[in-house]
């Protein structure tokens, strides 16, 4: 073969084989696009657009009284797509973007005119889709933004984008913040009801289609969601308030007196076991106290004499004494083997069970257990386990502590010193909800019941779930044992430590407790700190609330009736003063040769209804709506008043809001110096007056 065939062969050969190639990568092509060209145009839409969840909004926590407790409300990021389809054209948006540059500049008060017109225009030829204008939003400034230049084009033309975002917001701030708890994405279950009914209210999340841009940014393909989320269910809760406004102030206002370390109050309704509030406070700096932990369900401590309660109910339920058997406290101390029990207030002599209990005698209760259980041990820590004071409640709200109650055959039982120090609230741990718990079921006449947060679960305003108090034991004890430690109960307050506690105008049972609070692994012989407590509930004759008091490290004293005392006592007087239901039998009392209650002239309405809940009979000479009062040997008779125009109305002895209607009314304006009621006025009564002329109160 000659140079110019072999070279021709080589070309024929190559031309074929590229020929070939080409055929294969056409039927290559062919075969994506018409065979697996479904498969591929999926994948490629799966890299540009995804759906992705969108957080519907939580439902509504509510108090017993139906004030919002917590709550989301619409927050928003705002984007703007510059090449949206309604300013898609030049002369469109370079006529209206400095109108819009400075109405941003004056709603959000940022940066100038000039700045947001050269943010904008950047980003319009940038080519940006998606431009951060402003986070954190609300919905009623979102209304407002809608109108400006350019977005008012179009919901969707005008190139605003609202990225929606639920925010959770808690309109009474701190009341009440440990038992409404939080959820949020660094905390895996939550805290409080928020944790605990989480599959109620956080609702079943919606679906949002959104496009992948330049950046790597996703951007929503629509206004508003495919998929609109739907919202949760509403929690009811057993917390009032207002009872829950009282005790975090009156606990607070305790813990700076006594400079202590951290405190709890609950208060309970007694036949329902509804909590009406709960409140945890610890020092965070000096002076300055925040809820930081739930003391009340986690809390768990030696309870100290609060427990003695337990402890007589199992002696009177055995028949091993009554509340008249004597005891002896010699001069305050009763020595077991290694160690001496002391009474705080020195030896009270040979006394009652009934005035040991009064007078918080440790050495009595220490002495009377461990004789008649020295040697049967198990039978006193029966009774506790028997009614399951050994077991978890159960709460609605997660982060109880289970108590630790000794038996024989735990592994730190000490033969002759757990069972005497158990006597009176030591080698143990308890909440303070638990404590409660068992001194509801006193009040409770002995039916144990667990504590609720939660009274029911609504979806558009209808009941899904409703909740009442689970029974923990129908009966703790006898019927008769529970009478004497109701009266055993009553006596503390009107004749022993718990006196302070008392009222005249109604009944209250309870126990002070003072306990040494162990230091860790170093014990009791570290530097010593006290846990000051009273545990109670009134009225004692028909019990309708129980409330527990725990103040711990308090520097300024450390006696439960000191300490913890006072908060029982503001707590259980101002709801004695605003639950009608509770004195609405007080007998009417007519009212003469007496100094009679002090009252301000002005509406009579007013007046009428406080002496009326007061059970005060007044004598009214009068009909009008205002009148004036006179304090006679007769008592109290209110005469008519009634002004007249053209002349100086008499507002002596009025408050200052009757006194302002009735100088208003006659066209003349006031000037006020102090406070109280009125004393006098620059003007005198019954002289002749014209409109706009000045008058001066004077209040005291």
């Amino acid at each position: 073969m000659n140079i110019r065939d072999n070279i021709l062969l080589r070309v024929y050969l190559s031309f074929g084989l590229i020929v070939l190639f080409a055929v294969a990568v056409l039927v290559r092509l062919c075969d994506v696009q018409f065979v697996e060209g479904h498969k591929w145009r999926a994948m490629a839409d799966s890299l540009s657009t995804k759906y992705i969840n969108i957080e519907a909004a939580r439902g509504n926590i509510y108090s017993v009284d139906g004030s919002l407790l917590a709550t989301s409300i619409p927050e928003y990021e705002l984007r703007m797509d510059m090449y949206a389809g309604g300013i898609q054209d030049n002369d469109v948006f370079n006529e209206k973007v400095d109108s819009l540059a400075f109405r941003l500049s004056q709603f959000f008060k940022d940066k100038s005119a000039k700045e947001y017109s050269r943010y904008l225009r950047a980003a319009r030829r940038d080519s940006v889709r998606y431009l951060l204008i402003k986070r954190k939003i609300g919905y009623q400034e979102l209304k407002t933004i809608r109108t400006f230049p350019l977005f008012n084009i179009g919901k969707y033309t005008g190139g605003l984008i609202a990225v929606q975002q639920n925010k959770r917001i808690r309109p009474f701030k701190f009341l009440a913040a440990r038992t409404i708890g939080y959820k949020n994405e660094n905390v895996a279950n939550g805290v409080g009801l928020e944790g605990a009914y989480g599959e109620y209210i956080n609702g079943e999340s919606g679906k949002r289609l959104v496009q992948r841009i330049a950046g790597g940014v996703w951007m929503p393909v629509n206004d508003e969601a495919e998929v609109a989320p739907k919202e949760g269910a509403d929690i009811i809760s057993t917390i009032d308030i207002n009872m829950q406004d009282l005790a975090q102030s009156a606990l607070e206002r305790q813990l700076k007196l006594s400079d202590a370390d951290h405190g709890t109050v609950i208060l309970m309704e007694v036949n329902t076991g509804e909590v009406r509030a709960v409140a945890n406070y610890t020092r965070v700096s000096e002076g300055v106290y925040e809820e930081k932990f739930n003391y009340a369900i986690a809390g768990s401590q030696d309870p100290g004499s609060t427990f003695k309660l337990a402890s007589y109910m199992a002696l009177l339920e055995d028949d091993k004494i009554d509340t008249n058997t004597m005891v002896a406290t010699g001069d305050g101390t009763y020595r077991v083997p290694g160690k001496t029990i002391t009474d705080s207030h020195g030896g009270i002599g040979t006394v009652t069970v009934m005035k040991a209990f009064e007078q918080s005698a440790n050495t009595a209760i220490a002495k009377l257990v461990n004789i008649h259980y020295q040697n049967n041990p198990s039978r006193f820590t029966d009774h506790l386990y028997d009614i399951h004071m050994n077991e978890k409640l159960d709460l609605q709200i997660p982060g109880e502590t289970k108590p630790v109650i000794k038996n024989p055959k735990f592994k730190s039982w000490n033969k002759n010193l757990t069972l005497p120090q158990m006597a009176y609230g030591y080698e143990m741990l308890i909440t303070p909800l638990q404590m409660l718990t068992f001194y509801n079921a006193v009040a409770n006449d002995g039916k144990y019941i667990a504590p609720i947060f939660v009274k029911e679960i609504r979806r558009l305003g209808n009941p899904i779930e409703q909740f009442s108090a689970r029974v923990i034991s129908e009966q703790i004890c006898s019927e008769k044992t529970v009478k004497k430690l109701q009266a055993m109960l009553e006596a503390v307050v009107t004749k022993g430590t718990g006196k302070l506690m008392g009222s005249p105008f109604y009944r209250v049972a309870g126990k002070t407790g003072t306990a040494q609070v162990a230091d860790g692994n170093r014990g009791y012989k570290a530097k010593r700190s006290y846990q000051a407590s009273f545990c109670g509930y009134f009225p004692a004759d028909k019990p309708k609330y129980s409330i527990i008091v725990s103040i711990n490290g308090p520097k300024n004293g450390y006696y439960g009736a000191t300490v913890a005392g006072p908060v029982f006592k503001e707590i259980a007087d101002r709801i004695y003063a605003s639950d009608m239901e509770m004195y609405n039998n007080v007998t009417e009392h007519l009212v003469g040769n007496t100094t009679r209650p002090e009252a301000k002239a002005g509406q009579s309405k007013a007046v009428k209804r406080v002496y009326n809940a007061l059970g005060v009979k007044a004598l009214y000479a009068a009909k009008s709506d205002y009148f004036n009062s006179v304090d006679t040997s007769n008592g109290v008779v209110y005469e008519e008043y009634s002004s007249i125009k053209g002349v100086m109305p008499n507002v002596t002895g009025m408050g200052l809001k009757d006194a302002l209607y009735l100088l208003g009314n006659a066209g003349l304006k006031a000037r006020v110096k102090g406070s109280g009621k009125i004393v006098s006025q620059s003007i005198a009564a019954g002289s002749k007056i014209g409109k706009g002329l000045s008058v001066q109160i004077d209040l005291q």
